[in-house]
């Protein structure tokens, strides 16, 4: 018998994802009999403890018998039961130094760390991820800050929809100015902002005739890496080396922010990448961007004047152009940033929903097996010591006193 245990989560602000909703937990245990899923009780799942248990499922505060705990966001150091192997999203991959006690906690207590953000196909996509549901958030936000501030229409707040589906008929009816909206990225978040954009009838347009004059109805370009990035000898983008030296590129973005009102950023981005923009481009009368949706959320990253997460409740704040500070939204003489971390925590039930789609279709019989190349690949954490493939993280899992 294979145990399952979907753990409480205890990253705040709270999130209400879960990795298996109850009808896939039913699904699993009635065609794997050998499979018993566990669920740790919670108060903020987007799920509630009665749906499990008429799905048959057993609820249960210690997990410590489980094989396998599954979570969303990173677990409480504290949290952790030595021994055990995870599944999360730890965020620790590039080093993130909020999250090195977590990282070396796992190392302590002989955890094994296998993370859902380095399990990938054969071509290096992602298995797993909510990117399309974050898009689908972002945009949505990043479309009501900037009615917000021009006043020129309204969108309601995504949380209080029960699902996708009922919040997508409030498009409706919705009739918007002749805005022009740049999209960067090409991945799931890049197709939720398509999405939203095809949903609210916003007309998709070439970059050169995007650039090329105003229209008199809302239009959007999509900026997929070759047309953001070249190399700076003038060499043409190859998205290989881009990737394995991105400080060999220049961003090519300037003319996009002196033609567009609204950014939606869905970029990967790294230190060693170029920004999209630096502070200084804020002060030129050129720059016409008035609201963005940093998706991609690096603080400081990709969108230097990211100087942080706002929150589901209120996932908007300004920046001040001159003093770069933070202030309240919509004032003049400061642009607007919509970066939220959990963005996805808005319509819960239908990503968690086809987060666990994904995770039975890809993940779930490769943990069962053994030598699965997916699953070895992913695990960053063997039993309390660094796996090879994350040699590059040994300082970052040193302990002080080391």
């Amino acid at each position: 018998m294979i145990r399952i245990g979907l753990i409480r989560e205890t990253k705040i602000p709270a999130d209400n994802r879960v990795a298996l909703i109850p009808s896939q937990c039913k699904w699993l245990q009635k065609n794997f009999p050998s499979l018993k899923i566990v669920v740790q009780p919670s108060a903020d799942r987007c799920y509630t403890a009665k749906e499990y248990e008429m799905a048959g499922v057993e609820l249960k505060e210690d997990l410590s018998d489980c094989d396998f705990l599954f979570g969303i966001k990173e677990v409480d150091p504290a949290q952790l039961i030595p021994g055990k192997k995870y599944l999360f999203f730890s965020h620790t991959r590039k080093l993130q130094p909020y999250n090195r006690e977590l990282f070396r906690a796992m190392l302590e207590r002989k955890i094994t760390l296998i993370d859902y953000e380095c399990m990938e196909h054969e071509d290096g996509q992602r298995m797993l991820g909510f990117g399309f549901f974050a898009g689908i958030v972002g945009a949505h936000n990043g479309m009501m800050a900037f009615g917000n501030r021009t006043g020129k229409f309204e969108l309601p707040r995504v949380y209080k929809h029960p699902s996708f589906r009922q919040l997508i008929h409030g498009y409706f009816g919705i009739r918007l100015p002749n805005i022009k909206v740049v999209i960067t990225g090409s991945g799931r978040v890049a197709h939720g902002l398509l999405e939203v954009m095809n949903l609210l009838g916003i007309i998709e347009l070439e970059p050169e005739e995007y650039l090329s004059r105003d229209f008199t109805y809302p239009v959007f370009t999509q900026l997929k890496g070759s047309l953001l990035y070249r190399q700076k000898n003038g060499g043409a983008y190859n998205r290989e080396e881009f990737h394995q030296n991105p400080e060999l590129y220049n961003c090519l973005f300037k003319p996009y922010a002196e033609n567009s009102d609204i950014l939606m950023n869905g970029i990967y981005w790294e230190p060693s990448m170029s920004r999209l923009f630096e502070w200084e481009d804020l002060l030129s009368p050129a720059f016409r961007i008035q609201t963005i949706a940093d998706i991609t959320d690096d603080k400081d990253g990709s969108v230097p004047c990211n100087l942080g997460d706002g929150t589901m409740q209120d996932p908007v704040y300004g920046v001040n152009r001159k003093s770069r500070t933070r202030v309240a939204p919509y004032q003049e003489g400061a642009i607007d940033i919509m970066a939220v971390g959990n963005l996805p925590n808005e319509l819960p039930r239908d990503a968690s929903r086809y987060f666990g789609e994904q995770l039975i279709k890809y993940v779930l019989e490769n943990l069962f097996k053994e030598d699965s190349a997916v699953i070895q690949r992913a695990t960053m954490v063997l039993e309390g010591r660094i796996a090879p493939l994350y040699d590059y993280m040994h300082e970052y899992g040193l302990t002080r006193n080391a």
